[in-house]
């Protein structure tokens, strides 16, 4: 069975959205863009190794459209590695709609979404999740992922789509590594799924040390 890793760059507040543009997702958002003045080499390297192994693109249709816009004309250039990859390799939209898929490799993903990603979890050795945070949303709630990778920015926006707006599920998770911090700020955690729900206790229990008794 293959990994579904989901990536994604959020402020502190967790906002995920159109982190690279003011194009991106403009719909009521004025911080278009937010990511651009934060980055580093450090962030950069992060990435590009999280890339490692990818055998497939799971996006969203806005984050596909994006994409398909962009990296097909940018082989040979500074983002040449990538465009490479991302050209090579299978393309998986998830859309309600009847989209255009003019990328080559691309495949629109049936209605039951669900069932299509546990396909292509047992079709390819690593699919990566790249922003699409409606997307994300759904394979958070359906717990249809293995590692999540995420680079919070020092910054708080107070609007925009957050990570788990609509997503969130009692869930447990563990560092896989150790958390990384770039020179602007920027910290890199990965995670992965764990198994059970989360726990609960009391803070005051004897055994903790804390008790306010005589």
């Amino acid at each position: 069975m293959g990994l579904i890793d989901i990536e994604l760059f959020t402020t502190l507040d967790l906002v995920a959205q159109a982190p690279g543009g003011p194009e991106e997702d403009p719909d009521g958002f004025p911080f278009g863009g937010w990511q651009a003045p934060l980055l580093d080499e450090v962030a950069g390297g992060q990435v590009a190794a999280a890339y490692e192994g990818t055998d497939a693109l799971l996006l969203g249709r806005r984050t596909y459209d994006i994409f398909a816009a962009y990296w097909p004309r940018q082989e040979g250039g500074a983002d040449n590695d990538f465009a490479t990859l991302f050209n090579r390799i299978p393309k998986y939209v998830a859309s309600r709609g009847r989209p255009d898929l003019p990328w080559a490799g691309s495949t629109q993903l049936g209605p039951d979404l669900v069932t299509a990603v546990r396909e292509l979890r047992d079709r390819h050795d690593h699919v990566k999740v790249v922003g699409s945070v409606n997307l994300v949303q759904t394979l958070l709630r359906e717990k249809l992922y293995d590692r999540l990778d995420l680079w919070v920015h020092p910054i708080v926006l107070g609007v925009g789509k957050k990570l788990f707006d609509g997503g969130a599920v009692p869930t447990n998770l563990t560092l896989l590594e150790p958390p990384v911090a770039g020179p602007k700020g920027t910290v890199y955690l990965r995670y992965g799924l764990a198994e059970g729900l989360p726990r609960t206790g009391d803070m005051a229990a004897p055994d903790r040390g804390l008790g306010g008794g005589d």
